[in-house]
């Protein structure tokens, strides 16, 4: 599965088992693709480099964004049905209410 943002791609992991979803990227120095967390919520504790965040509704329209998000923090927002994180520094151009396309 892919992520298609800024008109690249970018190969998609679904957290979709207790591992997935307790690693994510932790440890990780060279991060290449992108992770998907049915959630509301999602920490960095004990990640090695800073992610770009995308939060989104069911539908997968974007409801925050936050770029560069520094190790060590705690995110929880309301109404985010999916969390997004990519390498830092891959999201350039999108916006609030555009629709993230999964292939």
């Amino acid at each position: 599965m892919k992520v298609i943002v800024d008109n690249k791609e970018i190969e998609l992991v679904i957290a979709n088992n207790f591992y997935k979803k307790l690693k994510g990227f932790m440890f990780q120095k060279d991060i290449k693709n992108a992770i998907r967390f049915k959630t509301n919520s999602i920490h960095t504790f004990f990640m090695k480099v800073n992610l770009d965040i995308v939060m989104t509704d069911k539908n997968n329209k974007i409801l925050y964004i936050y770029k560069n998000f520094n190790k060590n923090r705690i995110l929880i927002k309301p109404k985010v049905y999916y969390v997004y994180e990519f390498p830092s520094n891959f999201i350039n151009n999108l916006k609030i209410n555009d629709t993230l396309i999964i292939k």
